[in-house]
């Protein structure tokens, strides 16, 4: 019995888990040969690993509290925009909470192309 496809908004979502997990291998095979994921600043790569070695010096952790998802079908697969608030630890030990966030992904044949990052971050580190 075939079984439904996963949505897009569900590849997101799974994709944002594993990589909250720190689960880098399951967080890559979400992901397109030539994905890109670009952060603020114009911080730009293509593999999970590479994003969590950058953070190293931004943060000690970070999560993400979901508002909503919204998808859009598109002529080259579907968006999928999610946002709500980050949450988290800074590099000296104090807390961050409520800091918004919006990332857009796209959804082609069931996986990842790109991911795109905008976030007030930068407007409340410490």
């Amino acid at each position: 019995m075939p079984t439904d496809p996963i949505s897009p908004t569900q590849i997101v979502r799974d994709y944002l888990s594993a990589m909250e997990a720190r689960d880098l291998e399951t967080a890559q095979g979400f992901l397109g040969e030539n994905f890109t994921m670009t952060f603020p600043g114009g911080a730009i790569f293509s593999r999970p690993d590479q994003l969590v070695d950058w953070a190293k010096s931004r943060y000690r952790s970070v999560g993400k509290s979901y508002s909503g998802f919204d998808e859009i079908a598109g002529p080259d697969g579907a968006i999928v925009y999610c946002y709500g608030t980050l949450y988290g630890v800074w590099l000296d030990g104090s807390d961050f909470s409520n800091i918004r966030f919006i990332d857009r992904f796209t959804v082609r044949e069931g996986k990842l192309t790109d991911q795109q990052v905008w976030n007030d971050m930068g407007e409340v580190a410490s």
